[in-house]
């Protein structure tokens, strides 16, 4: 979801929530909201002296174009709000296509999903095989949204840095969006998506032993699930997993989800509801496919790179996913990236640190498509 924004229509104003409850169900916390001071005037959220200057900026800005939660907006207007920029296309890859990724099902019903497709400029490394770019790897990468919102060109610059320099052909997936398509609509369509690549290595040019998988935010949940669906259907793994702040559980309990319940661009609230367009009113999840940390065991998922902003209700989430893919006998490299909140991670041109997020990702994945390994 986009931290600069272009647009915000007219709302009524809203109050955002005071209380959440605590992770083990303590009496609820306070949030991080402003207060008001001695002289009546009110002190800055707690987070803001967390930020950087350019997430500051970014912060300053949202508060001007968007003064009211994003849930409050309604669904339509929260798409019009979300949506992307024209990509500034900087990063050079060799070529661009799009087409549809079609896969039968083992029981004959057709499935389709839109990817675009970037291929890489001649790889350097030796991470290809051949010439030109037969046999490179690949990662296929789930745009964030919340689900809902979210399109193939808000992460064109992330493909394309991933393309470039991770030197790998890159499929990212234009999968069907809540409410309309509610789960496990894009769960589904994250397996057709896979399983076409899969079929299709040897036409797309790509290895089909060296298939990584990535996402933001609701794509970041989508990887995950794309290894537990593999491993319950006795597939193989990915090479690794990239999940960028991912959504992997439902309990909204953690203390992220108190401390940082009013932060930028997406608080708790947009958050939870974001989950109730994807499982519905009562928000409540059928299992694993929709919420990873319900899966039973974590053990034999593919290696995992995580990514979390210091800033973000979702933090705490996704660094337990972390630690209990660790605990469990897979290896990760997690990284917490300070200063910095929600949706910075496709935010290219707005945030250096995104950028480093990005490379260090490249890094993990030149890794495990090199060596098999996460580097040290």
């Amino acid at each position: 979801m986009r931290s600069t924004p272009v647009t915000h229509p007219d709302t009524p104003p809203v109050e955002r929530p005071t209380s959440a409850p605590g992770q083990d169900g303590s009496p609820a916390r306070p949030v991080a909201t402003s207060t008001a001071t001695a002289t009546g005037a009110e002190a800055p959220p707690v987070w803001r002296g967390l930020l950087d200057p350019e997430s500051l900026l970014a912060v300053d800005f949202l508060a001007e174009v968007l003064p009211q939660p994003l849930h409050t907006l309604g669904l339509e207007a929260v798409r019009r709000f979300a949506a992307p920029q024209p990509p500034p296309r900087r990063t050079q890859v060799a070529s661009v296509t799009e087409e549809d990724a079609t896969w039968t099902d083992p029981v004959g019903v057709v499935h389709s999903v839109p990817v675009r497709i970037y291929r890489p400029p001649v790889p350097r490394t030796g991470t290809g095989t051949g010439t030109g770019t037969a046999g490179l790897p690949c990662l296929l990468y789930l745009h964030g949204g919340g689900f809902t919102v979210g399109t193939l060109d808000g992460v064109d610059e992330v493909c394309r840095l991933f393309s470039h320099h991770a030197e790998c052909v890159v499929v990212s997936v234009d999968y069907r969006l809540a409410p309309e398509h509610p789960f496990p609509a894009a769960v589904d369509d994250t397996r057709t998506a896979h399983s076409w690549l899969v079929e299709n290595a040897d036409r797309l040019g790509i290895d089909g032993r060296r298939i990584a998988v990535g996402g933001d935010s609701a794509g970041g949940g989508l990887a995950a699930t794309l290894c537990l669906d593999l491993r319950g259907r006795g597939l193989p793994q990915p090479a690794l997993q990239v999940l960028v702040y991912p959504a992997v559980d439902d309990s909204f309990a953690r203390p992220s989800w108190t401390e940082f319940a009013d932060a930028p661009l997406m608080g708790a609230a947009d958050a939870q509801w974001f989950w109730r367009q994807y499982v519905g009113e009562d928000g409540v999840a059928p299992g694993s496919l929709a919420v990873p940390f319900k899966a039973a065991t974590l053990a034999g998922l593919a290696p995992a790179h995580v990514i979390t902003a210091e800033v973000d209700c979702l933090r705490d989430d996704a660094e337990a996913y972390a630690r209990r893919l660790g605990a469990e006998g897979v290896p990760v490299r997690h990284r917490r990236y300070r200063g910095v909140y929600h949706g910075f991670f496709t935010e290219i041109s707005a945030f250096t640190k995104a950028t480093e997020a990005v490379m260090d990702a490249c890094t993990s994945l030149r890794g495990v498509f090199t060596d098999g390994a996460l580097p040290a």
